[in-house]
């Protein structure tokens, strides 16, 4: 008969080897896809807003809208895109974080729904420059233009405040379980609390919100590398 559990060197298989493969599988089917939408999510409203922006921050944007509504629906729908992604980014890290806090965890997916419904309803107003444009030559129509991009920045910057608490709460949690590298973590803990304060300065006219943007950038571009190239500690996850 074979002896199933001898190797052919007369000793116990790897248990622990195998088991820990197993489990390094599973981490990175999750780290991966989190990484992954934290870059996707990162460009694809990056790329939405910058256009959008190009296109509407002049002071007559409505008479030249027309022949370039194309690309004023694709910022909207790119805008859009990133709803699925930040809610998808959100679910998955559930279930990792309510291992170690199920409030934080909550919060955490709450602020990202509240932050994509903001960023959607902002991304609403853009498309509805696109039927007012036919009416740019009518009284009270730029005024309405301008009403409507004002809309959607200040549902952009509500929607960044949110994000920022959200990830703040995030980053005290992965800091203090090491579920990612603690300098990575000191990071995300020093940007988003200032991505934060500088759309609340953006909300009441101070316009220092951008360059305020800078120190959490570090944190949106390493971690999702991170994630996708590393992956969760895999002694805490």
């Amino acid at each position: 008969m074979i002896d199933t559990k001898r190797t052919t060197n007369r000793h116990a298989p790897p248990a622990v080897s195998i088991r820990t493969s197993v489990l390094g599988g599973s981490r990175m089917t999750y780290s991966m896809p989190i990484g992954a939408r934290f870059l996707l999510g990162f460009l694809s409203y990056g790329i939405g807003s910058g256009l959008a922006t190009s296109l509407v921050g002049s002071s007559n944007f409505l008479s030249t809208i027309g022949a370039s509504q194309t690309l004023l629906i694709t910022s909207a729908f790119l805008i859009f895109l990133n709803t699925g992604v930040d809610v998808g980014k959100g679910v998955l890290f559930f279930p990792i974080l309510e291992k170690h806090s199920q409030r934080t965890a909550l919060a955490y997916l709450a602020t990202m729904i509240v932050e994509v419904v903001l960023l959607a309803v902002g991304a609403l107003a853009l498309l509805l420059i696109v039927p007012l444009a036919k009416h740019a030559g009518e009284p009270g129509t730029q005024t309405l233009g301008s009403i409507l991009v004002q809309t959607n920045f200040t549902a952009y910057q509500m929607g960044e405040m949110v994000l920022g608490v959200g990830a703040t709460l995030l980053c005290v949690l992965l800091f203090r379980t090491q579920l990612i590298p603690r300098w990575l973590a000191i990071s995300g803990l020093i940007g988003y609390p200032i991505l934060a304060a500088g759309t609340i300065a953006e909300i009441f006219g101070i316009h220092i919100g951008l360059y305020l943007t800078i120190p959490g950038f570090f944190f949106e571009v390493v971690m999702p590398f991170w994630l996708i190239f590393k992956g969760f500690k895999p002694e805490v996850y």
